[in-house]
């Protein structure tokens, strides 16, 4: 009886280590606050385009998982060291990054834009920010792009989105520099009639959810579920409730 006991005690640590990733309760990464793809909305809960896209994507490949906020730059070390197995954050697919991790196909087509205070009549495109004080957010694709295009004077990196908007609301940088659905979120929202978003859209880029390495098979999963919901107009309809307007056909 005891030798039984122990053969099954052993079958189902086997059968633990070997399970799919999708069979697992996955941990996925989000972003603490990046409107409107993640964000806490009024009742606490943190709810956006990544949010209900994830939700939506798990359901249809069967999949269970726990939600885990955390800082933007903490996300890919995160999937790196195997603390989290996927992050959906408003993440753009590179070449640096897809050494480390694995991406789904591209789900939002984005790029950067400048934001600076709505009384600002010198800056109105990437040539203006030289000599001037930027913020960009730590671990995004905008910290390599200003450090390689922008001629800066200064680049103040800020962890959080709110950081980088009362930096430059309070004159401590002359503008920032971040993802465009962003940016200009805020213009139109909190940051109406104090801010505004210039200049054409540099970098256009493709958001993509990340996965630990090793999840091939998962990923494989959720590339079918995102086809069906462009297919059945799920996506459509999600992209419309949080940006305002139809996808663009890039997105489609």
């Amino acid at each position: 009886m005891k030798r039984f006991a122990a053969l099954l005690m052993g079958l189902v640590l086997v059968a633990a280590l070997v399970m799919p990733a999708s069979a697992k309760d996955l941990v996925v990464a989000h972003d603490t606050n990046f409107m409107p793809f993640e964000f806490k909305g009024p009742d606490g809960k943190f709810t956006g385009f990544d949010i209900e896209l994830w939700e939506a994507l798990a359901k249809k490949v069967g999949i269970t998982y726990t939600f885990q906020p955390m800082d933007f730059n903490g996300i890919i070390p995160g999937l790196q060291t195997g603390n989290v197995d996927v992050g959906i954050a408003g993440m753009t697919i590179t070449p640096e990054r897809a050494k480390v991790v694995l991406f789904s196909d591209g789900y939002y087509t984005s790029g950067l834009k400048i934001l600076v205070r709505e009384d600002e009549k010198a800056i109105s495109k990437l040539e203006d920010l030289a000599g001037k004080v930027v913020a960009v957010k730590t671990g995004t694709s905008s910290v390599p792009f200003m450090k390689d295009f922008g001629k800066a004077k200064e680049l103040k990196q800020f962890p959080n989105n709110d950081g980088m908007f009362f930096e430059l609301l309070s004159r401590g940088v002359d503008a920032v520099v971040f993802d465009m659905p962003v940016v200009t979120a805020f213009a139109t929202t909190a940051g109406k009639g104090k801010a505004k978003v210039v200049g054409p859209l540099y970098e256009g880029q493709k958001y993509g959810i990340g996965f630990a390495q090793g999840n091939e098979t998962l990923v494989k999963q959720v590339n079918e579920a995102l086809a069906q919901m462009r297919k059945d107009g799920s996506y459509a309809k999600l992209y419309e409730k949080w940006f305002g307007f139809a996808p663009k056909e890039s997105d489609m």
